[in-house]
């Protein structure tokens, strides 16, 4: 797709073999990127030199995007982020920018954000979106504490799971089920409930979902890659070889294991640390077996249903950028 684009004219990157060879830089030394982009040809550059693909880091792409240095990208030009990107990838800003999309929506009066009531096991009757419900009830804490409270005093016997925000791989990820065990991290760490935190040290708390999707007995969680070329219209590719990743111990939700991460974190930075870890298979499961055996086990409507919604979630998603519905998603 890029390498077709009709305004590179330029003779100086053209082949022996006649192809357009791109010109690429990259603030990188990953050799997977290099050699990748070698592969095909295309010649490295630096930064300050002509170049068509930049593979930069966030914050060389901020400084590209700045309004103060008046850059402008050419038709030829590409960068592997897009402005303002840490809005969805930043778990803080996602759960404020999911908000604000539910809201926005709520008031347009759009038909996504329909609402239904429901009944709970426990007898609680809830109100919920009907198409917007796609992640579980989460806040951001510090900021966010006392509305915290307020949700954990209607339901004490629930489990919560708190993430750091700006920190990846499961580093810091942890769970609790007493309030008391929060106040006790908080005043160990001395972390929040004060108003002048570092953003660095935030955190989102999450109900955990105690009944997750077994199979063998263990948790497992989505690896789907998805490639986002423009968002008005919205044109979005997903890979088809995404995968599984699982937890190397069986699950189980008893107060006595909730502070073992091998059962509940699926992260494989952590579970390569387990005794019990595959290290032949990653701990890994293809997209394409886990609809097979959905099909086995749940019937092929359920399945097909399934990743009908997962793509559902990804488009809502990128939606929260203002793309317009249209030519939704393809496969790749």
């Amino acid at each position: 797709m890029i390498s077709n684009n009709k305004y590179i004219n330029d003779d100086s990157i053209i082949n022996k073999q006649g192809r357009r060879r791109l010109k690429f830089c990259t603030d990188f030394d990953k050799s997977v990127v290099i050699d990748g982009f070698k592969r095909r040809g295309w010649k490295q550059v630096t930064s300050s030199e002509e170049w068509n693909i930049y593979w930069s880091n966030t914050f060389n792409c901020r400084t590209l995007f700045n309004r103060e240095n008046g850059h402008r990208l050419q038709d030829s030009q590409f960068l592997n982020h897009f402005p303002n990107h840490y809005e969805l990838v930043r778990k803080d800003l996602l759960v404020k920018n999911i908000r604000r999309y539910q809201k926005n929506l709520e008031k347009a009066g759009h038909p996504f954000a329909e609402k239904i009531q429901e009944t709970l096991l426990n007898g609680q009757s809830v109100t919920r979106y009907l198409y917007l419900d796609f992640i579980p009830t989460t806040y951001v804490l510090p900021s966010n504490y006392n509305l915290f409270v307020k949700e954990y005093r209607r339901s004490p016997q629930s489990t919560w799971i708190l993430k750091p925000c700006g920190k990846s791989q499961g580093e810091g990820i942890f769970l609790i089920n007493k309030l008391s065990m929060l106040k006790k991290w908080s005043r160990e760490s001395n972390k929040f409930i004060q108003n002048n935190l570092p953003s660095k040290d935030m955190y989102v708390i999450s109900r955990y979902i105690n009944n997750p999707l077994l199979i063998g007995g263990k948790k497992f969680d989505l690896r789907i890659y998805v490639l986002v070329t423009s968002f008005r219209p919205l044109k979005a590719y997903m890979f088809r070889n995404g995968f599984c990743r699982f937890c190397a111990i069986k699950y189980d939700k008893s107060v006595s294991e909730l502070d073992n991460m091998y059962i509940h974190i699926t992260n494989v930075s952590v579970q390569k640390h387990g005794e019990e870890y595959n290290s032949q298979h990653g701990g890994k499961f293809s997209l394409n077996n886990l609809k097979l055996f959905l099909e086995g086990t749940r019937g092929r409507e359920t399945a097909t249903c399934l990743f009908e919604k997962i793509k559902w979630i990804i488009i809502t998603k990128q939606l929260q950028r203002g793309g317009a519905i249209r030519n939704f998603i393809h496969i790749m």
